[in-house]
């Protein structure tokens, strides 16, 4: 479904967006029609790690249960310069639909985990972005991040078969202070 439909306003999407947290009937819907469907171990880690209280996972839904957008937060990691727990915390997997991009959604998202994490006591927020993804770095820009330091972008996972699967995606490592 294209959404807002022809002739409807853009704005009116926002009375109309829910954003909320991750429940594990929404796993499947965060493939996205198969696009994704290599990462459904990670998401289904992700979501374990939300059930222990280590993380969060937010989406944006239309009407209809129609996920356009999500985020993934992790509260304590290995590698604490990422996030410690306390006062740091990572974001991840922030995507929004193609066709919803440009409207604001992104920016109500971010909104939304900052102030959830003010809310938890956590003062930072890092994430990771590709080099090679200008827009994406000119959003966190816009949304106060701060490039910090570079990040080989090498990590694995194993894939909805078992697979490990190895990804090399350099990227800038980003900060926002609140």
């Amino acid at each position: 479904m294209i959404y807002p439909p022809p002739g409807q306003d853009s704005r009116s999407l926002f009375t109309e967006l829910r954003i909320r947290h991750v429940q594990e009937k929404d796993l499947p819907a965060l493939e996205w029609e198969g696009e994704y469907t290599h990462f459904r171990r990670v998401y289904q880690s992700s979501f374990n790690r939300q059930k222990q209280g280590k993380g969060m996972m937010w989406i944006v839904e239309l009407p209809g249960s129609n996920i356009i957008g999500q985020v993934f937060i992790q509260f304590i990691t290995d590698q604490r310069r990422l996030a410690d727990g306390k006062n740091r915390a990572y974001l991840y997997s922030f995507r929004i639909k193609p066709l919803y991009r440009s409207l604001g959604i992104g920016s109500k998202l971010l909104k939304t985990v900052i102030s959830d994490l003010r809310q938890r006591g956590f003062r930072q927020a890092v994430l990771n972005v590709a080099k090679d993804n200008p827009r994406a770095i000119q959003f966190y820009k816009q949304h106060g991040f701060q490039i910090i330091g570079e990040d080989s972008g090498d990590w694995s996972y194993p894939d909805h078969q078992g697979i490990w699967r190895e990804v090399h995606e350099p990227a800038f490592r980003m900060l926002k202070r609140f």
